[in-house]
């Protein structure tokens, strides 16, 4: 089953023109936030005088963001059936406190109270999905309430105090980092690099059955230059970004966690029935009902999920900071939906892919950081990333006009 907003493998090209410009223009959701990305680094790359891509900030970054990145893989399935959280920032901040509660309070296994934490997670996005999905209260509404009353109850349970600090096992969930099993005098991490290479084998060669799938069905692929020239620069992306990684401490343990549930949930929205069912909710819910859509079902287990992806996001932040306080979570839930929007999803649902939240979250986090190394004003910064904002929103509406 397929709707106007379902993406395809199909992009038909104009038979005239520049194959590379075609391709730019007929993806240019997918590809235009990308650009920018590398835009923006390399601006803030000479503003900052070189800091910006050092290893030890381009960790920094990593770990600065991850718990927002969790929060938009979540968000943009939220975003993609039509209806958005408020409620994520309290949620994560009432498990990270339940989980200091339950860890340096009562002494409960680390990992025992990750799993009741995630537990709790799941529990909390099924109340919400409840009255959304089966009650028909518009989600805004329902995840306005979930911020003030999870709010509330994080202040309640930690009685206005922070708990700290976390055992080391905890905490190297947010701040550890994947041993070197090669030991060496270079100061590179060389288990990082290796797992570079091994990474651009795989692509390429998932890309190499991909392009004969297609060529198989006789489905339209791009040149062989343009393939080449795509496999070329993403290898490159691949092994720059570890081979800097390995000068520092190597590959983050929360990287490794984020990699995870970007493949896992790319594959559930692309490869799979349950993916195009909350595409094709997104597009027009009463036609995918008629279409034998169950659309309560698939709405519930949305919030369900974005549930358990703001209890995890709330652990990280916990370990990060090494203890559970009152103000946590605070601004989490308009990141995540700035990262979603910025990174392509459309304001009217049907239309986001994780990659692309995953792209809008680095977006804004690479300008947080570049502004803070210059030394501009939380102000001025806060201002700034409003704009941008605003621009890719005014894209989504100029976008849509422009093809509909």
């Amino acid at each position: 089953m397929s709707t106007p907003n379902t993406p395809t493998n199909i992009n038909p090209q104009p038979s005239g023109g520049n194959p590379f410009v075609n391709l730019i223009r007929n993806n240019m959701r997918q590809y235009g936030m990308f650009i920018a990305l590398v835009f923006i680094m390399l601006l803030f790359q000479v503003l900052t005088d070189g800091i910006l891509l050092r290893p030890l900030n381009i960790t920094n970054i990593i770990l600065q963001n991850s718990y927002i990145l969790v929060l938009a893989i979540g968000m943009v399935l939220v975003i993609i059936t039509g209806h958005i959280d408020l409620s994520v920032g309290s949620v994560a901040a009432f498990v990270g406190a339940i989980s200091g509660i339950l860890i340096i309070n009562m002494n409960v296994p680390t990992y025992l109270a990750i799993l009741l934490s995630l537990l709790l997670g799941a529990l909390i996005g099924a109340w919400q999905g409840f009255w959304i999905a089966y009650v028909k209260i518009p989600a805004f509404i329902v995840t306005l309430a979930g911020m003030l009353l999870f709010r509330g109850l994080t202040m309640l349970v930690l009685e206005g105090q922070s708990i700290a600090p976390y055992p080391k096992a905890f905490q190297s969930m947010s701040s550890g980092f994947i041993p070197d099993i090669f030991s060496g005098d270079s100061g590179l991490q060389w288990f990082t690099i290796i797992i570079g290479v091994v990474f651009s084998i795989i692509y390429v060669l998932l890309e190499l059955r991909n392009r004969n799938n297609q060529l198989k069905y006789d489905f339209e692929v791009s040149s062989k230059g343009i393939f080449l020239a795509k496999i070329v620069a993403m290898i490159a992306i691949i092994n720059v970004f570890t081979f800097i990684l390995a000068q520092y401490e190597g590959i983050p343990t929360v990287l490794i966690i984020l990699f995870v549930l970007v493949v896992a949930y790319s594959f559930v929205m692309k490869k799979t029935i349950i993916g195009r069912h909350v595409y094709a909710i997104g597009g027009s819910e009463k036609a995918a009902s008629l279409s034998g859509v169950k659309t309560k079902r698939v709405t519930f287990w949305v919030f369900v999920n974005m549930g358990v992806l703001s209890a995890l996001a709330g652990l990280i932040f916990a370990a990060r900071l090494n203890a559970a306080t009152p103000k946590a979570g605070n601004l989490f839930e308009l990141d995540a939906i700035a990262a979603c929007f910025i990174g392509g999803a459309s304001v009217y649902g049907g239309i986001g892919t994780v990659g692309g939240a995953i792209v809008g979250g680095l977006v804004m986090g690479v300008m947080n950081n570049g502004m803070s190394i210059i030394g501009l004003g939380i102000d001025w910064q806060q201002a700034i990333k409003g704009l941008v904002l605003l621009a890719a929103v005014a894209f989504d509406f100029y976008y849509k006009n422009k093809t509909s």
